[in-house]
């Protein structure tokens, strides 16, 4: 069988020594080792370190209650041991209920595993994250005027909805996807482990700086369905699974191949991607928060007062069909981002604005709602728990029924405003959604439309 990068080399090294007595057998009992080794027997940092710590972790659960786990019927004690190259052990050290080793060479490793006077190897102590000092997030209150997409980023970052920009260049459409991720909630103890070990595992790597960030990630247009969804033979993920519990941005979004795009479609949906190969299926988790921008048309002009616009109907028509409506429809915000007038910069309209950790209080508040009420974010919710979740009072549901009507919603699009509207409620503590609260999820569907 093919084997992926070096880190077996350590495991078949210690095989050999134990088959041919030099180590003895039994110090490999309840341990696991990975490390890629060199010609001179240094062991060289790997991937996927702190991705192997989990699976320890995971496999000394499993072995509890299993006395035919470990050969002999030798019980797993509590904490396995897992050693690693020396430079690879402080990230995987992070995990907790497993002893991570970290070794240096081969030679230093075997004379641990026979008990050599003054050879032994010590467990490798988590780092401290407090000396490490990781990029400053983007604040809220940089971004002038825009109290309407501010609202919106909001509003998603509530309910996890996806969202999609458009406006002329400079707007700052940018500016405001780059400040999402400072409004979602602190990371939980699974949501972090699961984040890391799959930026672990993937040729991103992961390094101790990242610990409880959620990710940013942000693809260039001219990638491909593979480095975006995932592909590759082995299956390999994508950006979509590295952003993982973050935020996927999308800039110049009709950019992107046609082709490109759809295959988003799924994984937005059902938060998973499967990539089928003809020798393995492998299943990613990709449940990560879209947002998009876009200019209204090739030029980025359209609708301008000032008459800047050069394209024809026909062009721009071509350029927003490069968007097909399936995936619009999965797109729970859109939003009409407009350029600022010249007295809006002047004046510095936000200069009194909101910082973005007061934002996240709100957020946080209308997200712990969400999780006494239903165990997810309103985006995650089936149709079923929709109708009994989001169901509006009659002036609301009359508002949203006359809506739907006049702009031909499907009825994927009719449900994600109701998801919405709940969110819009929770954030203002109300128990059901009111006309006042579907308006507003109306308008956050509109600008596409209005193109």
């Amino acid at each position: 069988m093919p084997k992926e990068s070096g880190r077996f080399d350590l495991p078949i090294a210690l095989g050999i020594l134990a088959a041919s007595g030099q180590i003895p057998v039994e110090s490999l009992l309840d341990r696991e080792f990975a490390g890629e080794l060199s010609l001179t027997g240094a062991l060289r940092p790997m991937r996927g370190a702190f991705a192997m710590a989990c699976g320890t972790a995971r496999g000394a659960v499993a072995c509890e209650t299993s006395a035919e786990c470990i050969p002999g019927n030798t019980p797993l004690r509590r904490n396995p041991q897992l050693y690693l190259p020396a430079a690879s052990a402080a990230e995987a050290a992070l995990v907790p209920g497993v002893d991570v080793y970290g070794a240096s060479d081969l030679p230093s490793l075997c004379a641990h595993l026979a008990d050599a006077p003054d050879a032994r190897l010590y467990p490798v102590a988590a780092p401290d994250l407090a000396q490490f000092t990781p990029a400053p997030v983007p604040d809220m209150d940089d971004v002038i005027g825009q109290r309407g997409a501010r609202r919106a980023l909001e509003v998603a970052a509530a309910g996890g909805h996806h969202v999609l920009l458009i406006g002329p260049p400079g707007a700052g459409k940018s500016m405001l996807a780059a400040r999402l991720p400072g409004l979602l909630p602190p990371m939980t103890d699974d949501e972090a482990l699961s984040s890391a070990a799959l930026l672990s595992a993937s040729r991103a790597g992961f390094t101790p700086t990242q610990w409880r960030r959620r990710p940013f990630r942000a693809p260039h247009h001219s990638s491909s369905a593979a480095a975006l969804v995932g592909g590759r033979n082995p299956p390999q993920p994508g950006e979509i699974t590295l952003a993982h519990l973050g935020v996927l941005f999308l800039d110049e979004l009709p950019e992107f191949d046609r082709h490109v795009l759809e295959t988003l479609r799924e994984p937005l949906e059902a938060g998973r991607i499967t990539i089928s190969r003809a020798a393995l299926q492998a299943d990613f988790p990709a449940a990560c928060q879209l947002i998009a921008a876009m200019n209204p048309c090739p030029c980025g002009w359209r609708g301008d007062p000032n008459g800047r616009c050069r394209c024809t109907p026909e062009i721009a028509a071509r350029y927003l069909r490069k968007l097909s409506g399936p995936l619009l429809d999965r797109i729970d915000i859109q939003l009409d981002v407009p350029a600022l007038t010249p007295a809006e910069l002047s004046a510095r309209l936000n200069a009194a604005g909101e910082k973005s950790a007061v934002i996240a209080c709100r957020v946080n508040a209308a997200r712990e709602r969400q999780m006494a009420r239903q165990g997810k974010t309103n985006r995650e919710l089936s149709g079923k728990e929709v109708d009994d979740v989001c169901r509006p009072d009659p002036a609301g549901e009359a508002l949203l029924r006359e809506a739907g009507e006049r702009f031909g919603w499907s009825a994927r699009a009719y449900y994600r405003v109701l998801k919405v509207a709940r969110t819009i409620a929770d954030l203002a503590g109300a128990s059901m959604p009111s006309a006042v609260q579907v308006g507003e999820a109306i308008q956050y569907r509109r600008a596409f439309g209005s193109m």
